[in-house]
Order: C-alpha cells, then structure tokens, then sequence
C-alpha cells in the first residue's frame, strides 16, 4: 500500500488548510492573508510594485531532475529578483498552481516547503492563491508585492553618460549547470544503472536549480547610501538586459571583456562541452543576479566590493552597445537572450 496521500482524500480545501498551518505572517503591511475572500494590504505612503512569473512543466523546468523543494525555493526567488530590480523590499506573494492527477499531497507539501523557505529567507508573506487541476503538468504562477519609498524606485529608463555600469555575482554557471542536468538526465535513459556525474558541479548545478535573489546587495547599497540610476535582473542573458537598459534610457554602453565576473567552475565546464564561456556570460541567462549603472562617484566606494563588478560604462546613445578587450577592439554587441515562443 502507498504511503503517499492523493489529493482527492483532502480537497482543495484541506491541501490549503495544510499549508496555511505553516504559515508565518511577518510584514506590517499584511493586515489579512489566507483565509477570506482575498488579501487585505497597507503598504503606509509607500509606491507597491508588483511583478508576476508564470513556470511550466516541460517548458521552464524538468522535474526528472528539477527536486520540488527547489522549484517552490526557485518560483519566489525569480520574482523577489524582480522586486529587487526596482531597488524595493519584498513584502507579499500570491502562489497559484495547477497540478496533474500524478502529484501526491506530500509533493505539493514538498513543493510548499520549498516556497516557505523562500519566504523566511527573504522576509515575505503568502498571502493567497489558488490550486486546480492539470491535464498539462505542473504550474506555478507567483505574484510579488514590494513596496519602497517613491523616490527610492529604480526604473531601466534612468542610466546616464558617464555612469559605471555593474553586475552582482558572476555570470554564465545557471546555464552551464543546465547543460550539465540535461547531459546527466540522457545518460540515465540511455542506461538507468549510471550514476550522474556532478563531483565539481555543484556550484554551477545549484546556480540553475537554486538561483538567489541579490537582496543582500539592495539592502548593501541602501547601507552604502548609494542609489542606482537604472537596474534590471539578469533573467535573459547580460546582453539581453544591458540593451533593455540602453533603448529605455537612450544611451550606449562599453562593457570591457575581460571585467565580465566569471566562476572558475563555469569557465571549465564551458571549455568541456566546448562552448565559448563568453556565449555564456552575455547569452546564458537564469543567473538572476542585477545589472545596474551608478554615478561616477560611487567608483571609490565599489571598486573593491567584494558582491559587485563594475564591467563598463554608459556612452552616448551614438555609440551603440559593444564589447571592448583589452587589446583596445570594440566589437559591437548582440542580445540573444532567452526567447519565450
């Protein structure tokens, strides 16, 4: 007999009994979470931001090798990345999912713990959703909530000539770990005896199945009294977001090679499967660290911060985007990130 508990035994309305009994409300703006008709917020003089991310079974994860407590971690974190993007605090979630007859209780149970740590880690409520059935797989929708003083917002559209153009983190090891989980999972059906190779891979594997959302660096730089001028997360691929910034604020960057953060892991893992560890750092995307420009005079003050990398500069819009080594070349950049159809 199965230890496992279908979710037709306890109902819609028993799975979210369960997991609003683990809930913990922590934020002063959540005034009623789970349990009436919707949430009730007040955010007190404060601008919300809200951002929304939808993930697919079979289309943005593989559960042969994707384990539900870091999907649930996963779902949060790229939307708290998001909120981040806008210099905010996260505050609130809504989780809506749809689930195939196959899921046991005790996989969304796994799934939900995954989402409650996300949620103590980055200090945010659950305050709502919604569970129905799939005939599809699995799939998570989240919205995030934020909140921050008006003038505290960052949009993509302020960068300015002149200013420092940074990145947290390094880049490229999420899609380098991708490639590595794609790699094991053919070699398991093609002989279910093999155990997976991933002994030094653990950076890189972790980077794809459990990204973080650099809200340490946020609160770091509120600390620093420094406010960046445009910001966006790295999601599509640097390339991808340095032009994002660039057309919304009209102007162009120079992004010198050999600043480009990279792990040493991600470097060697590039060079095993021979691919071009810079396709990776402008093209891989999924790192979710942030792309964010400073004024000039916050040089002093990050040029030896031990989360940030300041990789370029912001130019006149006539200059377009491009990649300069150190030989002095310039070789004009291209965005291809991520693409959803």
């Amino acid at each position: 007999m199965s230890d496992y508990t279908p979710l037709s035994a306890v109902g819609e309305f028993g799975l979210i009994r369960k997991i609003n009994e683990k809930i913990e409300l922590r934020n002063d703006s959540t005034i009623k979470g789970i349990g009436d008709d919707a949430a009730v917020l007040q955010p007190k003089e404060k601008q919300v931001v809200v951002t929304s991310d939808m993930l697919l079974e079979g289309v943005h994860f593989d559960l042969s090798f994707c384990p539900l407590k870091h999907l649930g971690y996963k779902a949060v974190a790229v939307n708290v990345s998001d909120v981040a993007a806008m210099n905010a605090r996260p505050t609130q979630i809504t989780v809506n999912i749809a689930l195939g007859a196959r899921f046991t209780v005790e996989a969304v149970e796994e799934l939900y713990e995954g989402i409650r740590l996300a949620c103590d880690n980055y200090k945010v409520d659950l305050v709502g959703g919604d569970t129905t059935s799939s005939a599809a797989g699995l799939v998570i929708s989240i919205t995030a909530l934020g909140e921050a003083a008006p003038e505290q917002i960052v949009y993509r559209n302020g960068a300015k000539v002149n200013d420092l153009v940074c990145v947290t983190g390094d880049l490229g090891a999420a899609y380098m770990g991708l490639q590595i989980l794609e790699r094991e999972k053919q070699a398991f059906l093609a002989n279910p005896e093999m155990q997976p190779e991933l002994e030094n891979k653990q950076y890189i594997v972790g980077r794809q199945l459990r990204p973080e959302a650099r809200m340490d660096v946020i609160y770091d730089l509120k600390e620093r009294g420094i406010q960046p001028t445009a910001m966006i997360d790295i999601s599509d691929g640097l390339a991808s977001e340095l032009f994002h910034i660039c057309s919304q604020s009209k102007v162009g960057a120079t992004v010198f090679k050999d600043n480009l953060p990279a792990d040493p892991q991600m470097l060697q893992t590039a060079l095993e499967f021979n691919i071009d560890p810079l396709t990776c750092i402008m093209n891989g995307g999924e790192d979710y660290e942030l792309l964010f420009t400073v004024p000039l005079s916050a040089y002093d003050e990050l040029k030896n911060h031990p989360d940030i990398t300041i990789i370029g500069k912001i130019t006149e819009e006539s200059e377009g985007v491009n990649l300069a080594t150190k030989s002095g070349q310039v070789f004009p950049l291209k965005a291809q990130g991520w693409s959803h159809f």
